[in-house]
């Protein structure tokens, strides 16, 4: 196995497992807590799905579980469960370290606004070139 793998603890476990849903249809399920360590894992690292390493198990699996606990509300009983036994109940903040933009969000085209009024105020931009070309033609002294 590898080691920068994210692996819940011993007591981790014993927090979360007793919010997990028991009614199994079909088959049952095998080892909850590899594939919730699987989840964990890819909302942690912000990787693809498809990219979670094997070691959690099928990421079609792992996804699969994700979504069908999340339209049933499984993520937010648990999330309000163990928020609130924290400091406070009546507000709890979650706070991104990271926002992810666009590659071109850094800057916007031509530069400074107010380096481009600048420079029109001074005549250094044209607005368009043909209509200098035609004063030069009809207007030659102007």
């Amino acid at each position: 196995m590898r080691r920068n793998l994210l692996w819940l603890s011993d007591e981790q476990w014993q927090q979360i497992e007793p919010f997990l849903p028991t009614d199994v249809r079909g088959k049952d399920r095998v080892d909850d807590r590899r594939f919730i360590s699987g989840i964990l894992h890819v909302l942690k690292s912000g990787c693809r799905w498809c990219d979670c390493p094997p070691e959690y198990g099928p990421p079609t699996t792992i996804y699969n579980r994700f979504v069908r606990w999340a339209e049933r509300g499984v993520w937010e009983r648990l999330f309000r469960e163990l928020a609130s036994r924290g400091r406070s109940t009546d507000t709890q903040m979650i706070d991104s370290t990271h926002i992810k933009a666009h590659r071109s969000a850094s800057g916007g085209k031509g530069g400074s606004r107010s380096r481009r009024l600048a420079a029109h105020v001074a005549g250094a931009i044209r607005r368009s070139t043909q209509s200098r070309m035609l004063k030069a033609v009809f207007f030659p002294s102007y």
